[in-house]
């Protein structure tokens, strides 16, 4: 990068031909040198925004565009049809985007090489065998082409969920096979390229959340992301200072920094913790209470030596460095200081409800150390969820004298009441939402969402902790349980991730693809 800095410098107007321009192409860079972009012309190429127009680009684009290539396949129909069906599928994942975690955990660049070699190998199978290789096709795909960006497992499951919609025996046999329940989008029937085209052009330019197999909610958290998005490049260009009457910042800091100082309680004294609950062998779950306390402490301690040193710093005590300015900016955004995030839980709240949310869960260790173990246990309150689901594991291990690497849990969907004693074995835990579906309490399985409802409570759920091969085999949804409605995490040095914490099998009459 310097020296094509250097390089760029180093061209005079006067001696250089008149003709010359130097084209360059590159991937986002920190490092790409200011002044080349200063005195450039930028040009970006990405995709198209809409199903529509990116299913078209698909097809006006190399190598489809080309009628040669198009026309040179010996299974005619099937390569039209498949063709269409993997130009709708690369559309697809594409536009999953936009809806956030709901589309993908993680938002992957899938781009035009991926659809150029998954085409060329399409045809290239249709060409060699009689027979159409759909395995073959679904793994090159599935698993390479479009897998080999996907690096969570949820969101290859997915992708795989997605692409044997359209590579599937069903798009050939079936005359105009749907792709989404309405009928409006299908496979449309053999022809030559320009039907194709036209096809794609008659599609809506804005198309329902049904053709990505979601609920109409989708729409409504694309929307609200898209807001939040708005506001926050707002929140980025706007000015520090005050006119006019009102508070000024500081005073608005200094209260804020009073408020929450008042609402926070004094750090855990882990010793008597520790007397109280001692280590032993048969109740793990004094363990996880004192490692509790330990990580909401340094939380504890972070928030109140930040906040004291601004209340110092306002009245000129102290010097205000830049850790404790991020703070007050942070304070005045109404967001959570990345101080503060350094030595917290995830968390997507704002500044207010996460004071709020904090409080709760101290007073929840708080009356644990007072009155014993809840006899339901508010799941989502806990800093590291996964050291309480290994103590319940560990409790039933020792009790029955089974290796703990053969457990694993099978969940009872309880009802919403009180629940006055501990089950025999395992723990009754609450404080779980439903992203995407609810849980019908009549028929005591998965269902639909409700209109306008994006989340819905579940009721108290039983982990029962057994050996795996013991566990019983129902119909159920493997759905993944994340501490945050962002569900991207990073893997910790416990070899955890930061968000995902379980997968919990649900009761559905569905098939796990819907």
């Amino acid at each position: 990068m310097p020296i094509l800095e250097k390089f760029c410098e180093e061209l005079d107007p006067n001696t250089v031909h008149p003709e010359f321009r130097l084209w360059l192409t590159s991937y986002p860079s920190n490092h790409f040198p200011v002044s080349v972009l200063q005195n450039g012309v930028k040009m970006t190429n990405e995709p198209p925004k809409g199903l529509k127009a990116n299913l078209l680009r698909s097809y006006l684009n190399d190598p489809i565009s080309d009628m040669e290539f198009f026309s040179n396949c010996k299974n005619e129909v099937a390569w039209k049809k498949l063709l269409f069906g993997l130009c709708f599928f690369h559309a697809l994942v594409q536009e999953r985007r936009k809806f956030g975690a709901l589309g993908w955990n993680i938002p992957y660049e899938f781009n035009e090489t991926d659809l150029r070699i998954s085409v060329k190998q399409l045809q290239m199978f249709l060409n060699e065998y009689e027979e159409v290789q759909f395995d073959a096709l679904s793994y090159l795909t599935g698993q390479c082409n479009y897998g080999g960006r996907v690096t969570d497992d949820w969101d290859r499951r997915t992708l795989v969920c997605i692409l044997n919609k359209f590579y599937s025996r069903d798009i050939l046999a079936v005359e105009k096979y749907k792709f989404s329940t309405s009928g409006l989008y299908y496979a449309p029937p053999n022809g030559d390229y320009m039907s194709y085209v036209e096809y794609a052009r008659s599609l809506p330019i804005i198309p329902e959340p049904e053709v990505f197999g979601m609920h109409a909610n989708a729409d409504i958290t694309k929307d609200q992301q898209e807001t939040g998005l708005l506001f926050d490049s707002i929140l980025l260009t706007q000015a520090r200072a005050s006119s006019g009457g009102g508070k000024s910042a500081d005073e608005i800091v200094d209260e804020v920094a009073a408020d929450v100082l008042s609402k926070m309680p004094k750090v855990f004294d882990t010793e008597q913790a520790l007397r109280k609950y001692p280590t032993t062998y048969t109740q793990s779950m004094n363990t996880v209470l004192v490692q509790e306390m330990v990580r909401f402490n340094r939380l504890i301690e972070v928030v109140n030596s930040s906040l004291s040193n601004i209340r110092k710093a306002i009245k000129g005590l102290v010097v205000m460095s830049v850790e404790l300015e991020n703070v007050v900016n942070a304070i005045l955004s109404g967001k959570i200081p990345a101080l503060w995030k350094s030595k917290s839980y995830p968390s997507l709240k704002p500044l207010g409800s996460y004071i709020l949310d904090l409080v709760a869960r101290l007073k929840m260790l708080q009356d644990w150390y007072d009155k014993g173990p809840p006899i339901v246990f508010w799941v989502s309150g806990f800093f590291f969820t996964q050291a309480f689901l290994t103590g319940a594991q560990q409790n039933y291990a020792r009790k029955y004298t089974i290796p703990i690497d053969l457990l694993g849990f099978d969940f009872d969907i309880l009802e919403d009441r009180d629940y006055r004693k501990p089950p025999e074995d395992g723990v009754y835990v609450k404080g779980l939402f439903l992203d995407g579906a609810k849980w019908d309490r009549k028929l005591k399985i998965l269902g639909e969402s409700v209109p306008k409802a994006l989340y819905d409570p579940m009721p108290v759920i039983l982990l029962k902790p057994m050996k795996r091969i013991s566990i019983p085999d129902k119909q159920t949804y493997n759905s993944p349980v994340y501490k945050t409605s962002d569900r991207r995490g990073v893997l910790s040095t416990t070899g955890h991730s930061t968000n995902y914490v379980m997968a919990i099998k649900l009761p559905t009459d569905r098939e796990e693809e819907h």
